[in-house]
């Protein structure tokens, strides 16, 4: 068996604008990304739909973020499932590609048979951006409701940014013949044009949470109740199916409204941890820290929560007092 020839369009994110209704948006396929984000982990099959989810949403949104740039989404739950993290790391240069790494947190034994969304409760879903060094974060959030990350992920876009967004989603394991089972997902992102850059509005989630609804009206609001309208025409298999590529889908669904595409963003599976950073984490630990976590065999160990690489380090050359003396 073999996990079958590597689409074109395959771990792709490609921008595209509708000219005639002032509207923009994403259209992306995560295949390899989605395999290499779960293959590191045992998920029960709820727990694997709320992290697929998750890495598609980060896709979508983080094509927009600027080179360097970091994206993160978080959901921190008082549920079964208590947190997801998703990070988005954009390219470093033009041509090279995104990095999307995703793990979940959970308590099996309060996992029940309902719904993927069921399994998280009163919390908050919150996006982050890093500019870099010597830069402010962003953060803003949103109470987790509407029945799935998706509609957290539109209340976030109307509350904080006001900026009416819409999302069609679709993800999976394929069983195509003669291929290993393997992950398909696919998603579209629509967004109105706004009146400012993206990530600028202020704002903590709370008070009313606001909806696209709330956002347009007249002429605006025309347009986007028939783009939504055509969006709602879409099918599971035109999101992930290899046989439609994202630009035939774009005219299917909106050749009245022009759409004009742009070059498309290639995104990968990818993990920043190194040991390095393990031991600058471990850097806010006393000696006496370090001690209670040393191994019978006398080493310090981590493991990193997206990649599951596992890291055996030196405890003499952790915690406070190694970085105070250059880690002698």
């Amino acid at each position: 068996m073999s996990l079958g020839t590597k689409i074109a369009w395959d771990d792709t994110v490609l921008p595209f604008q509708l000219d005639a209704t002032d509207m923009r948006g994403r259209v992306a396929r995560l295949d390899g990304v989605l395999d290499g984000i779960l293959k590191q982990h045992d998920y029960p099959a709820q727990v694997e739909a709320l992290v697929a989810e998750m890495a598609l949403l980060t896709a979508l949104i983080g094509q927009t973020i600027s080179l360097r740039w970091k994206l993160s989404l978080q959901v921190q739950s008082k549920g079964a499932v208590r947190m997801i993290a998703t990070d988005y790391y954009a390219p470093r240069e033009e041509g090279q590609p995104a990095q999307i790494r995703a793990y979940a947190s959970f308590d099996h034994e309060r996992l029940t048979d309902g719904a993927p969304f069921d399994q998280v409760g009163e919390g908050y879903f919150a996006i982050l951006i890093d500019q870099g060094k010597d830069t402010q974060p962003y953060q803003g959030i949103t109470p987790l409701d509407g029945g799935s990350l998706r509609a957290c992920a539109e209340a976030y876009f109307a509350q904080s940014e006001q900026l009416p967004t819409r999302f069609a989603l679709s993800f999976g394991k394929s069983t195509e013949p003669g291929v290993d089972e393997h992950w398909r997902a696919g998603g579209i992102m629509l967004q109105h044009m706004p009146k400012a850059s993206p990530f600028v509005a202020s704002g903590d989630g709370g008070g009313e949470i606001l909806s696209a609804a709330d956002l347009v009206d007249g002429e605006e609001g025309e347009n986007w109740n028939r783009v939504n309208i055509l969006l709602d025409t879409v099918e599971d298999l035109e999101l992930i199916g290899p046989s439609v590529q994202p630009t035939d889908l774009l005219v299917r669904l909106f050749h009245e409204e022009q759409p004009r595409v742009y070059d498309a963003q290639m995104v990968q599976f990818g993990c920043t941890c190194s040991e390095d950073r393990v031991r600058q984490s471990l850097s806010i630990y006393s000696a006496g820290d370090i001690e209670k976590m040393t191994t019978p065999e006398g080493t310090v160990t981590a493991d990193c929560q997206f990649c599951g690489a596992h890291y055996v380090l030196d405890p003499k050359s952790v915690g406070f007092d190694a970085e105070q003396t250059g880690g002698a």
